[in-house]
């Protein structure tokens, strides 16, 4: 099946697919309030946010996987909030939302990318180049994080 291609979302309706999908995966699982899968960093200048949409034509529309990218220094940024739905993981929709990421990186002039990835997604981003640094923090008590770091 073919999906639409990863944008940053346009609309409404397209913003709220994205936080609800931000919430579901990330936040939802360990009771997290609705609204903890929304940051200060959403909305500064120069974040990127990408959208992939089941289908264009799909209303209300569903996200499947979502990421940002938040510029943090003139040359680094930081990818945060990925997240791909339960029912589309494995099918490589991760990787087209951190293949535009770094490519809007790059466009930015961004030389560097960082993240926190959980343990259990550590395989994935090396998969795509990221090199573990050290272990970062436990989000909500149980869930290891470690930073890791690519030069896109």
């Amino acid at each position: 099946m073919a999906f639409p291609a990863v944008r940053s979302p346009r609309t409404p309706a397209e913003w709220d697919a994205y936080y609800q999908l931000r919430y579901a995966v990330l936040r939802q699982p360990w009771q997290q309030p609705p609204g903890s899968e929304r940051s200060p960093a959403d909305a500064e200048p120069g974040t990127v946010h990408a959208l992939l949409l089941a289908s264009e034509f799909e209303h209300p529309p569903v996200a499947l996987a979502v990421g940002m990218l938040q510029p943090t220094t003139a040359h680094e940024g930081q990818v945060r909030f990925m997240a791909v739905a339960p029912e589309a993981a494995g099918t490589g929709l991760g990787r087209q939302i951190m293949a535009y990421l770094e490519a809007q990186a790059r466009a930015a002039g961004l030389s560097e990318l960082v993240l926190h990835s959980r343990e259990s997604a550590v395989g994935f981003y090396q998969r795509l180049g990221y090199e573990v640094v050290e272990p970062s923090h436990t989000l909500f008590g149980v869930i290891p994080h470690f930073l890791m770091r690519k030069r896109p």
